[in-house]
């Protein structure tokens, strides 16, 4: 007698019933989501992994596709727009469809569902309860709040802080080489993020290698704004900049530094220069670098499509004590990467319940930090929206009309060809405007990971090649290619500009001359909220 066939299966909790549904209509849906397939993306890595190769999910995406196309074409359709007009509307319907995918739902992404059915519901009431502290927190948490500690296992390169005012603090970092570069370097970072994105790990800190190539390095660490810094304007972070070079200047004894700025820095690092070339006082700054930094914002990307009258009125609505909660900020720059910084943890944590990872890159992208009001606005209206900056005489600062035209200070410019935020094109018109020698480098990757690149990695590529050429395409086309990190072409750029030594003591180790130590590095102002 021949065996009997498997009998059906007796499983009637609610998830065999919901498989059940979903394999009856897989197998009527099949040839329907066969014969579309062509229309899935195989980069979009929401919908990728065999469950959404089921019938039915198959469908959900190649329906979403085809929606999202018609969405998008609209606006190119769309007749009356000028560019800037249909730019921000792109960029708005871009982020509707971003919202709209079927991957954001637990009903109709495969992997939520199949991990909510076989964890009977533990997942969700995980994923609820981390969106119930993100609400709470008033900001999309990214990473494992407890897993770094600034000054424990982030931020540690050693060094002192030596000099403090109501703006900032001064840290200078403690040699690690017998003999120093006779020229300081101090590092400007921008006044929208704490300073230690340029000291992570150490393995990735651009800060500790730095001393390690024999420079005495010192840093500037912005305070959060605070109801106290209601008034304080672009003329106090030029002020402020001037400060620090002329206390490093007069602590070590030197007639100059070098000097670096880091994205919106950078952008009040060029106008010090003009202010101090005003002034007949351009030698203090020895050379100048800048990362990923504007200084002319007739291509600003996609971060032009916030500055508006809406936009504009909205801040100002934000800033009743005088300054800018920075988790708005946040908000805005994780709007430019929606699918990554914005659906991707709500997914992994909301939907799946999936624990936050450990990355320290992340910790500091959440690590948000108050901007003045009165400056901010300022700075959006007159640089973003009506770009003075560029104008010889457009605005001034400190008693003085800023002509870019006027800096003679050697450059040495890094741009990311893949950066969102500040737009190759838009770094490449800084060789427009400064009158001195300059060197343009275009580094692989985007806004972060193209500057903080440490060569042991081994990761991405730089191209350098004749920064006289009017454009960036011309420079690209002629440019040479170089594997991994563009950091060594820079450190050998600084000592081309003196390579002469000194001792590393006295004043060189913190503390240790005019400037007396306050705290450890990396200070109180780098940890105020």
């Amino acid at each position: 007698m021949a065996d009997d066939p498997t009998p059906p299966s007796t499983d009637t909790s609610p998830a065999a019933g919901v498989r059940a549904v979903l394999d009856a209509w897989g197998q009527l849906l099949a040839p329907v989501a066969a014969a579309g397939r062509d229309k899935v993306d195989p980069k979009d890595r929401r919908f990728a992994g065999p469950e959404w190769e089921q019938p039915v999910f198959d469908l959900m995406r190649q329906g979403y596709k085809v929606m999202a196309d018609a969405m998008m074409a609209s606006v190119d359709q769309a007749p009356g727009l000028d560019d800037a007009a249909r730019d921000r509307a792109r960029f708005a319907m871009r982020t509707l469809v971003e919202a709209m995918s079927p991957a954001n739902s637990p009903f109709t992404n495969p992997k939520a569902l199949n991990k909510a059915l076989d964890t009977n519901g533990a997942s969700l009431a995980e994923g609820f309860a981390q969106m119930l502290r993100d609400f709470q927190r008033g900001q999309l948490t990214h990473t494992d709040p407890h897993a770094f500690e600034v000054g424990r296992n982030i931020a540690m390169t050693p060094g002192k802080v030596v000099h403090e005012t109501p703006l900032y603090q001064l840290i200078q970092y403690s040699p690690t080489t017998d003999q120093v570069a006779a020229t300081p370097l101090v590092i400007f970072p921008p006044w929208i993020n704490r300073f230690y994105i340029l000291d992570l790990s150490p393995e990735k800190s651009f800060i500790r290698w730095a001393v390690e190539q024999g420079l005495t390095v010192f840093m500037v660490s912005w305070k959060s704004a605070d109801a106290s810094m209601a008034e304080v304007i672009w003329d106090d972070y030029i002020a402020a900049q001037i400060d620090a070079i002329d206390t490093i200047r007069d602590a070590l004894d030197v007639k100059s530094v070098h000097a670096i700025g880091y994205c919106v820095a950078g952008t009040t690092l060029a106008a010090t220069l003009a202010v101090l070339a005003a002034k007949g006082q351009a030698k203090k700054v020895k050379t100048a670098t800048f990362f990923t930094a504007q200084i002319d914002f007739s291509e600003t990307g996609e971060l032009g499509n916030f500055i508006d009258d809406a936009y504009l009125s909205l801040i100002e609505s934000l800033s009743g004590q005088g300054f800018l909660d920075g988790r708005y900020l946040a908000m805005t720059f994780n709007m430019l990467r929606g699918k990554d910084l914005i659906w991707s943890p709500v997914v992994n944590h909301y939907l799946m319940g999936d624990k936050h990872p450990s990355f320290d890159l992340l910790h500091w992208n959440g690590d948000v930090t108050n901007l003045p009001a009165k400056w901010h606005k300022a700075y959006l209206t007159d640089l973003y929206r009506d770009n003075k900056l560029a104008q010889p005489g457009g605005v001034s600062a400190l008693g003085e009309a800023i002509d870019l035209s006027k800096v003679e200070t050697p450059t040495y410019i890094q741009a990311g060809r893949e950066d969102h935020i500040a737009p190759a094109e838009s770094v490449w018109k800084i060789t427009h405007h400064f009158a001195g020698p300059l060197r343009f480098v275009l580094a692989g990757s985007g806004h972060i990971a193209g500057v903080v690149n440490p060569p042991a990695a081994g990761k991405y590529q730089y191209w350098t090649g004749d920064s006289a050429v009017s454009s960036l395409a011309d420079f690209v086309a002629g440019a040479t290619e170089h594997k991994g990190s563009w950091w060594p072409d820079w450190i050998e750029w600084i000592r081309g500009h003196g390579a002469k030594q000194v001792a590393a003591e006295g004043a060189r180790i913190p503390g240790e001359g005019k400037l007396a130590a306050i705290e450890d590095a990396p200070g109180r102002y780098v940890k105020t909220r």
